[in-house]
């Protein structure tokens, strides 16, 4: 697994320098105080209990980079300082602290950390023991007593120990902190990245949902506007009455379209879905009508008419919409279109057939996004759809829409057996 400590930058080389530097300043000072006041007894000169208290705090500074390296270099110092009688006993112990806390707390090999603590930990005790052994043999100790020299001892076993149990466990603690802060900001990036993806995917599907609008709003009436158009032109100088009709369609397909881009304009741009009516089933009966004035067109409801989610009822909307434009721009002059609409107990069927004789590769110029579309909205709410040439003669469209949010997969083929 990879650390979770970063390496140790500039800025912590310079923090951790300044530390070094005051605690040798603070050591040295207390040296000089302590050798003054003839608290501590010292076997060396003041100069050099000053110096070793400054050595044994230089090795904090790669206190994180190398926290191994700088615990030994440390309790080295420490170890030679007081066996030649030129250690103080304050800040010596603070700076003998810091590294070996920082071993549990930087050391990225966990196995090295805890080994090298043992040993810092067996050495050092076994380095206290033998002083004190040496001590209770020293001449001097007959002078202070055998109880103050153990008094004494026992301080200081028991000091040792206090510093060495709270760097041990102080050092882990953190360790295990860097684990969790990093697991936490792991998982803040994944959340951070999953909701640019969700955003991302939000912008394309509403992009879609737009582009599916525009096309069974427009593509409806514009190619009805198109054929209209070329009929009137067709008939302008032999029946000028027929061109007006003609253009009067046109006219009124274009209010038409204009109206609902103006519906759809209004839904996207609405906070409240529900400001902006979209179409229905209910609807139905003015879209045939309207198809009527294209080509006989025939509406049958079947079963008992129940009231769906919005949702459904504007993709069986659409489907019958962009079917019956695609009867009148391919299926043919003349081509009759029927319309069902079958109420079931779990979904809706759709169905739109024809009877027309061309083929569905385009006689009229189109998107071409017109079955995707019906396709993409009837796979969006859970429903299948068919869509094939009838193997006598025209085209069907068959969708089912289920009403009980039950999704299937979408099954395009071609339908067979139809007349």
């Amino acid at each position: 697994m990879a650390s979770p400590r970063r390496p140790a930058d500039a800025s912590m080389v310079r923090a951790d320098a300044l530390t070094a530097l005051a605690l040798a300043l603070a050591g040295a000072l207390v040296a000089v105080l302590v050798w003054t006041a003839q608290v501590q007894e010292f076997r060396q000169p003041m100069w050099m209990a000053a110096l070793f208290s400054v050595l044994i705090a230089v090795p904090l500074v790669w206190r994180r980079s190398h926290p191994v390296i700088a615990t030994v270099a440390t309790s080295v110092a420490y170890a030679v300082g007081g066996e030649l009688g030129a250690m103080e006993l304050t800040v010596s112990q603070v700076v003998l602290f810091v590294p070996f806390y920082s071993i549990g707390a930087w050391c990225t090999d966990r196995v090295l950390a805890f080994r090298a603590r043992l040993c810092v930990v067996v050495v050092m005790a076994i380095w206290l023991v033998t002083a004190g052994v040496r001590g209770f043999y020293s001449p001097e100790t007959g002078e202070y007593g055998v109880q103050a020299f153990f008094s004494l001892f026992m301080v200081q076993v028991l000091v040792n120990a206090a510093y060495f149990a709270a760097g041990w466990v102080f050092g882990d603690r953190s360790w295990q902190q860097a684990i969790e802060r990093e697991a936490l900001e792991r998982a803040e990036s994944e959340v951070r990245a999953q909701q640019a993806q969700l955003t991302e995917q939000a912008i394309s599907l509403e992009r879609l949902r737009i582009a599916r609008e525009l096309h069974d709003v427009v593509a409806h009436h514009v190619s009805a506007m198109g054929i209209q158009a070329g009929a009137a032109r067709r008939m302008l100088g032999r029946d000028p009455d027929r061109a007006a009709t003609a253009l009067r369609s046109v006219e009124d397909s274009a209010r038409t379209a204009i109206t609902e881009l103006g519906t759809m304009v209004g839904a996207l741009r609405s906070q409240d879905e529900n400001d902006a009516p979209m179409p229905t089933l209910a609807d139905l009966r003015d879209l045939v009508r309207a198809a009527r004035e294209h080509g006989p067109v025939d509406l049958e409801i079947v079963g008992e008419p129940r009231e769906a989610s919005p949702a459904v009822e504007l993709t069986a909307y659409r489907v019958v919409q962009e079917a019956l434009t695609n009867t009148r721009k391919h299926a043919g002059a003349g081509a009759r279109a029927d319309v069902r609409i079958r109420y079931r107990e779990a979904d809706i069927e759709v169905e739109i057939s024809d009877d027309g004789a061309a083929s569905r590769m385009s006689r009229a110029p189109g998107l071409g996004v017109g079955q995707t579309g019906m396709a993409e909205r009837v796979s969006a709410v859970g429903g299948t759809i068919e869509m094939g040439p009838k193997s006598r003669g025209g085209y069907l469209v068959r969708a089912s829409i289920p009403t009980t949010g039950v999704r299937q997969d979408l099954v395009p083929s071609t339908v067979e057996g139809d007349s």
